[in-house]
């Protein structure tokens, strides 16, 4: 699988502060990539320098075998972003928006008509073509945003807080044709996320903190490295718990123990199999993973 993005050394600052330092990553053709940090842990800056929208103080960045810094205009063009916050015109209705994004790529007449029909079926927006994007509601306007950035057959589409906001209905539907389309088109995305079921989904995830990179692995490789196994207990008592001789949790229905691994949730049920009647074993949770690496928890806010 050939590299789609490649990053290297990359630095950027603004007076004091040091928004983006030595960063390298890589993101490989037609892989689901999340990027993931706090508020201010330097997103938003890598993005925006991505997408030539910003200049970095030093470092490489290749898109799809092309040098940003000789080749800007062509990776433009291979790129499509949906941003966190929509950057739809509210006063315009939906045909109206699409079709002037289109021109700036070169799409009218015919070729603009079958791609805006092929995007409309896929995002099921056929009904709402006339009407004026100010009138709506959250989950329409996002799936418009997502098919502004899909009009040109981007090779990379950026989601940067995509879901925020959105009903889970609304979210599903949109992961389903991102899904679609990365299997049809070998499509590469790369994603920010506050929700970490999300990042759980993706094939390698780089966590950021203060502009560096904190850790970086598949998520499996993540949660094995930073996160152990939870053993929860169902219909026992604290009686019998007890004699894990481990902390545990109490909880509404059940009992919870943290065990390093699954070779030690293993041993306490060769040794203890009176206390193991009715129980499973989940790993860890990209929450966890982050809240271990970063000592802050990632929540729904958006990035500044």
């Amino acid at each position: 699988m050939d590299k789609m993005i490649e990053i290297s050394h990359l630095f950027k600052s603004y007076s004091d502060v040091k928004a983006v330092q030595d960063l390298s990553f890589s993101v490989k053709e037609g892989e689901l990539f999340a990027f993931l940090g706090v508020n201010g842990a330097g997103k938003s800056t890598t993005i925006s320098i991505m997408c030539a929208q910003l200049r970095k103080d030093s470092g490489k960045i290749v898109i799809d075998g092309k040098d940003l810094d000789q080749d800007a205009n062509a990776i433009k063009k291979e790129i499509g972003v949906v941003f966190q916050t929509s950057v739809l015109d509210q006063a315009l209705n939906v045909y109206e928006n699409l079709e002037s994004r289109a021109a700036l790529y070169g799409i009218t007449g015919e070729a603009f008509k079958n791609r805006l029909q092929e995007l409309s079926q896929l995002f099921k927006f056929e009904d709402l073509l006339k009407r004026p994007v100010g009138k709506l509601s959250g989950g329409q306007r996002r799936r418009i945003d997502i098919a502004r950035a899909l009009l040109h057959h981007p090779k990379i589409l950026i989601l940067d807080e995509p879901t925020t906001g959105l009903d889970p209905q609304t979210r599903k539907m949109l992961w389903e044709i991102v899904r679609q389309l990365r299997n049809e088109e070998n499509l590469t995305v790369f994603l920010t996320t506050h929700y970490m079921e999300e990042a759980s989904d993706a094939d390698y995830v780089v966590i950021l903190d203060n502009g560096s990179i904190a850790a970086k692995g598949t998520p499996l490789e993540l949660k094995n490295r930073y996160s152990g196994d939870f053993i929860t207990f169902y219909h026992t008592d604290t009686s019998q718990i007890e004699k894990l001789n481990m902390p545990y949790q109490k909880q509404k229905d059940c009992i919870t123990v943290s065990v390093s691994n699954t070779k030690e949730a293993t041993d306490l049920i060769l040794r203890y199999p009176e206390v193991f009647t009715d129980y499973e074993i989940v790993k860890g949770k990209m929450d966890d993973v982050f809240l271990a690496v970063t000592g802050k928890n990632l929540t729904g806010g958006r990035e500044e």
